[in-house]
C-alpha cells in the first residue's frame, strides 16, 4: 500500500498539520500522528497518543482498549479526505454509525510503549454510507479489530431538524 503515484496528493506530507485541517479533530483529539500509506481503498497511520497521560479519551487514569474504535475512525476521515483530494470534490463529513465484530485482545492502550498502528480498508460504499474493516497492532501484536459503518448524506447532515 502506498500512495496513488499521480495527483494533487502526491508530493503532499501527510502528518499531523496535514490531519488537523483535513479532519474534524484538533488539538489533543487529533490522534492520529501520520499515514503512512494509503490507496483507493485503504489507509495506514501512526498513532504515539495512546500514551500521553492529557488524552482526552482516559478514564479514570487509564485508556481502555475500546477507545481504539475512535483511532480506526479517524484513520477512515482521513481516508475519506484523501479520496476527496484525489478525486477533486470536497470531503463529506461522515458519522460512525455501528460497530460489529468487534474484538478486543488487550484491555488497555496506554501501558503500550511503541506507537499504535491503524489500518482500515473500505469494503464497501454507496452514496450515503462506508464500510470499513479495521485493525489496530502495536509492534506486530493485533490490538483489536472490527468493522464499522459511517452514513453520510442526510441522516448525517447538522442541518437536520
Amino acid at each position: 500500500m502506498t500512495r496513488p503515484p499521480a495527483g494533487p496528493l502526491a508530493a503532499v506530507r501527510l502528518d499531523r498539520p496535514w490531519l488537523e485541517r483535513h479532519m474534524p479533530h484538533r488539538g489533543r483529539m487529533c490522534l492520529l500522528e501520520a499515514v503512512l500509506g494509503w490507496d483507493m481503498t485503504q489507509i495506514r497511520c501512526r498513532a504515539s497518543s495512546h500514551r500521553q497521560a492529557d488524552n482526552p479519551l482516559r478514564a479514570r487514569g487509564y485508556l481502555p482498549a475500546a477507545c481504539g474504535i475512535e483511532y480506526a475512525g479517524q484513520a477512515m476521515a482521513a481516508h475519506g479526505a484523501l479520496m476527496a483530494g484525489l478525486l477533486g470534490v470536497p470531503a463529506r463529513t461522515g458519522y460512525l454509525a455501528s460497530v460489529r465484530h468487534l474484538r478486543l485482545r488487550v484491555t488497555r492502550l496506554d501501558d503500550l510503549t511503541e506507537d499504535l498502528t491503524i489500518s482500515a480498508q473500505r469494503v464497501a460504499d454507496d452514496q450515503d454510507t462506508a464500510l470499513y474493516a479495521f485493525t489496530i497492532t502495536c509492534a506486530e501484536q493485533e490490538l483489536l479489530t472490527g468493522r464499522a459503518g459511517i452514513v453520510f448524506g442526510p441522516l448525517a447532515r447538522a442541518d437536520r431538524p
